[in-house]
Parts: structure tokens; C-alpha cells; sequence
């Protein structure tokens, strides 16, 4: 199998308590985020993911989540690392209107039912808190 290593951005809008969700095109509801490309980091491809789906410049706290899956049906073993982030400028808008269908800031309530893999819900990664340090 092939190594797939994935980073996901929770950005949570504390004034509205609402969680920024990305419809990508032929998939369902997830947070920004996507494939680390060779030489970068997990930190460097949640910021270029968030730029390239949302326009947003993010600055990136801690991590909240880690998971792992193994696709059989494609051949993938996939590391997805979830890290907790804030706005701090751009105007929310879809870059690349041919991935992406929608954008939308939404409750956690609906975030929770169209995100049922992580454990104990979006309220959980918003408590949740483990430092990332770039080591070389």
C-alpha cells in the first residue's frame, strides 16, 4: 500500500460558533485541507490547502486530531493530522471552482452529522490540544 499523508484545518468562527466546511466536487462534506506534497510539511500543506480551497491566509495552532485508514480499493494507507487554526485575512471564496462545489460556515451540530469520523465530535477537537514542532 501506499503511503497517503493528509492534513485537515478545524477553523472555528468563536463569535458565530460556527466550523468552515469544504463540499469538494463528486465527495461529501470535510474540513479544508488535503494531500502533503513532497518536501512539505503537514503544517505547510494545511496552510496551501486552506489558501487554494478558500482564499483564507491561516495561522496554525496545535494539532486535534490524528487519524489513520487504510483504503483497500485504492491501494492507500493514509495519515490524516487535524490541526486547529485561525483566519488571519482573506475573504472566504472558492479558488478552484473545478474541485470544489461549496463553502459554507456551518453549526457543529450539522459539522458532527457530516463528519461522523471524529470521535466524540467537533466539541471534542475543540478542546483537544497536542503541540507540532517541525524537528528538520
Amino acid at each position: 500500500m501506499n503511503r497517503v499523508d493528509i492534513a485537515y484545518v478545524l477553523i472555528f468562527d468563536e463569535r458565530e460558533e460556527k466550523v468552515l466546511m469544504v463540499k469538494n466536487k463528486g465527495s461529501g462534506w470535510s474540513l479544508p485541507g488535503g494531500a502533503v506534497e513532497k518536501g512539505e510539511t503537514f503544517e505547510q500543506a494545511a496552510i496551501r490547502e486552506v489558501k487554494e480551497e478558500a482564499n483564507l491566509k491561516i495561522e496554525v495552532e496545535n494539532i486535534v486530531a490524528v487519524n489513520e485508514a487504510f483504503f483497500e480499493n485504492k491501494g492507500h494507507h493514509a495519515l490524516f493530522i487535524t490541526y486547529k487554526a485561525k483566519v488571519v485575512e482573506g475573504a472566504l471564496q472558492i479558488i478552484h471552482k473545478d474541485e470544489i462545489d461549496e463553502l459554507k460556515w456551518t453549526d457543529i451540530e450539522t459539522a458532527n452529522t457530516v463528519m461522523p469520523y471524529y470521535t466524540g465530535g467537533v466539541e471534542r477537537l475543540l478542546e483537544s490540544s497536542a503541540p507540532y514542532t517541525f524537528q528538520g
